[in-house]
C-alpha cells in the first residue's frame, strides 16, 4: 500500500497577512505546496489529502488541486473550529484554529494507510520526501507500541531574517530515535546561532545546530486514536482559552515519554524555506529559481 501525503493547509496566515497557501512562488505560477506534491509523486506516494477550510474550498480546488488531479488521487478534509468532542464547545470570542493536532484529526476518515504529515507553506526538498517514503514502506514491529518517523532539519537552515519562528527542538537517543521535543515559539536569529525569547529576561541560547521538527512526520493510522485522546485532554485544560493550540510535536513528545510510541529521526541537511512573513516571499522565489536553474525541478511542474 503506497503511503499518503497529508498536507495541512487550513491555516489563516495571520503573520503573513493573507492566504499564503495560494500565493505563487514558482516560475510558472506554482505555489509552495506544488513542489511538495511533485516530490511526493516521484518518491512513490499514492494519494494526496488536503486539510483545508470550507470558506476557501472552491478556490483551493480550482487553483491547486485541479493542477495534478490527473497525476495522483486527491481528497479533501475540512478543519472546522466547531468540530469538538462533547461536551466541549467553542468559547465566545475564539476565532483561532485549535492547532495542528486538530487539523490532523480532521483527516481521520480519509486516511487509512501510513502517511506523511506536512505543512502547506513549507518547502522541504526532494531528499526529505525520499527518506520518509523509504521508511513508511518498511514494515512495523507489532509490539504494542506505535512506531513513527520524522525528518528533522538543522535549526540554522530554518530561520527567518524577518522575525521569529516556532520550532519543535528535538533531542535524540543513541539509536537516533526521538527523545523529546520542546516547542519553542519565538526563535530569532542571534549572532551565529539563535535564541528563544518566549520568556522576557530568560532567553534560551541556541547554537543553530539543533535538529528541529518542521511538522514532517511519518505516521501509521493508529495515531488518530492516540491524538484524539490527547486532544480531549488538551480541551479539558485549555478549552476556554481563546488562543491556545494543540501541537502535534508536543503530543508526540507526550507519547514518547509515556512509552506509547517511538519516533525514528531522519536528518536532512537541505535548507528548508517557507513564507512566515511577507518579506520571506522574495527569498523563497529566488531559492526556487536556483533549484530550477540547477535542474532539480522543471520550469513548469505540471506542463
Amino acid at each position: 500500500m503506497k503511503p499518503t501525503l497529508l498536507i495541512l493547509a487550513a491555516g489563516m496566515g495571520s503573520r503573513y497577512g493573507g492566504l499564503k497557501q495560494l500565493d505563487a512562488m514558482g516560475p510558472s505560477g506554482e505555489v509552495v505546496l506544488d513542489y511538495s506534491v511533485f516530490d511526493a509523486i516521484r518518491a512513490g506516494f499514492g494519494k494526496v489529502v488536503f486539510v483545508i477550510r470550507r470558506d476557501f474550498e472552491e478556490q483551493f480546488r480550482t487553483q491547486v488541486g485541479a493542477k495534478f488531479a490527473d497525476r495522483i488521487p486527491v481528497e479533501y478534509a475540512f478543519q472546522d473550529l466547531n468540530d469538538l468532542p462533547a461536551p466541549h464547545t467553542v468559547p465566545e470570542g475564539r476565532t483561532k484554529p485549535w492547532g495542528t493536532t486538530h487539523a490532523l484529526l480532521a483527516a481521520e476518515s480519509v486516511v487509512n494507510e501510513p502517511f506523511l504529515m506536512i505543512n502547506a507553506d513549507d518547502f522541504y526538498g526532494r531528499d526529505a520526501f525520499e527518506k520518509i517514503a523509504k521508511d513508511l514502506n518498511e514494515p512495523r514491529v507489532d509490539d504494542g507500541k506505535a512506531h513513527y518517523s520524522m525528518v528533522g532539519f538543522y535549526l540554522k537552515n530554518t530561520l527567518s531574517e524577518h522575525g521569529c519562528v516556532a520550532r519543535g527542538v528535538c533531542t535524540t537517543n543513541a539509536d537516533d530515535t526521538l527523545s523529546s521535543v520542546t516547542e519553542m515559539t519565538k526563535i530569532f536569529p542571534h549572532g551565529t546561532g539563535a535564541e528563544n525569547r518566549e520568556v522576557e529576561g530568560a532567553y534560551v541560547p541556541l547554537t543553530g545546530e539543533e535538529v528541529v521538527s518542521m511538522n514532517f512526520f511519518g505516521f501509521t493510522p493508529d495515531v488518530f486514536g492516540r491524538l484524539r485522546s490527547a486532544f480531549k485532554k488538551f480541551l479539558e485544560t485549555n478549552g476556554t482559552d481563546l488562543k491556545a493550540e494543540c501541537y502535534v510535536p508536543k503530543e508526540v513528545d507526550v507519547l514518547i515519554r509515556n512509552g506509547d510510541a517511538d519516533v525514528k529521526v531522519l536528518r536532512s541537511t537541505g535548507k528548508w524555506f517557507g513564507v512566515t512573513y511577507p518579506e520571506d516571499k522574495a527569498e523563497v522565489i529566488a531559492s526556487i529559481r536556483q533549484l530550477v536553474d540547477a535542474g532539480e525541478y522543471p520550469q513548469n511542474l505540471w506542463a
